[in-house]
């Protein structure tokens, strides 16, 4: 077996998560020209962390004040077998080039979610690029619970004050009422730009222009083939339901719950600790679902978590 080599490769953002910087490989180096996330290998004795800190005042000469894990990709290159573990880096001292000279041929600002205005990029980095577009916060319905004029206000609301990412729910309204609810929520999302996902339920995502489907842990577990849509993902409660969504090809995957929520109040949740020991090593971006609120992102990220889901408080 060729030894996996380890490398700490920094998902560095500002603009509020808006834009990420790629690095040119300079002359000298294997794939010298192509676009890359800063970073290096892992040296031993060092911890990820370490070694994305070393590396960035190295390369871009800046030091890391705020970082967490995000993703790790497995990826075989002609010369060697690399395990890229991603961290999202959002603060930093330092200007980059400025208080240390870079050891890229050039850096480039990127806007997540569009097409990359650099070329070639290794394509081991291929499937961040499509994470990146992924909103941090996803809203769930449950117009049967509320109605459908109010949750249909409420995102509206929701759409104004800046949300991207709606999972249509609602599973227990008769098909018709669930068909024009989710025609009208499709239409507002879409009216703003947003992602729409529709849970369970191929054939109506299809029927009523959503970008994707949401597949629930039982259509995990019976699924053989990714569903045709730009947007796949699917709910999760273990490390190997997780691991079976990116095995698959999936783009996102929900665990929980986290934490007691009125939907099961008999349950505990479980806790940001078994959180996180369950999805390291996930190779696809993972929402926190389960008693979180806008205010539980930032614990949520450095715990590993993409971002959260939410069914109320959005």
């Amino acid at each position: 077996m060729t030894p996996i080599v380890e490398v700490a490769a920094a998902v560095m953002l500002r603009s509020g998560g808006q834009e990420f910087l790629l690095a040119q490989r300079p002359e000298g180096k294997v794939y010298a020209g192509y676009w890359e996330f800063p970073g290096g290998k892992v040296e031993s004795e060092e911890t990820i962390r370490q070694a994305l800190v070393r590396e960035l005042h190295e390369e871009l000469g800046i030091t890391v004040t705020d970082c967490s894990p995000w993703l790790t990709r497995v990826f075989t290159y002609p010369h060697a077998t690399v395990r890229l573990n991603f961290w999202r880096v959002t603060a930093w001292q330092g200007e980059i080039g400025i208080t240390a000279p870079i050891e890229h041929s050039d850096i480039a600002w990127q806007r997540c979610g569009m097409a990359a205005s650099v070329t070639p990029i290794l394509p081991a980095n291929d499937p961040i690029l499509k994470a990146l577009a992924l909103p941090t916060c996803m809203a769930i319905t449950q117009s049967e619970l509320v109605g459908q004029e109010t949750e249909l206000a409420r995102l509206a609301r929701a759409l104004e004050g800046g949300l991207r990412l709606v999972q249509i729910r609602d599973k227990n309204l008769p098909r018709p009422e669930r068909l024009a609810f989710a025609r009208a929520a499709t239409r507002l999302a879409h009216q703003s730009g947003a992602i729409v996902v529709l849970n369970d339920d191929a054939k109506m995502a299809k029927e009523v222009g959503a970008d994707g489907v949401h597949l629930s842990s039982a259509a995990l577990s019976a699924l053989s083939t990714r569903p045709d849509f730009t947007w796949v993902g699917a709910s999760c409660h273990c490390a190997e339901e997780i691991t079976r969504a990116g095995a698959l090809g999936l783009d996102y995957a929900l665990l929980g719950p986290v934490a007691k929520t009125p939907t099961h109040p008999e349950q505990s949740g479980l806790g940001w600790a078994e959180f996180s020991q369950r999805i390291a090593g996930n190779t696809l971006p993972v929402f926190a679902l389960g008693g979180m609120t806008k205010g539980h992102l930032a614990e949520a990220q450095q715990q590993g978590a993409h971002g959260i889901a939410l069914m109320r408080g959005w």
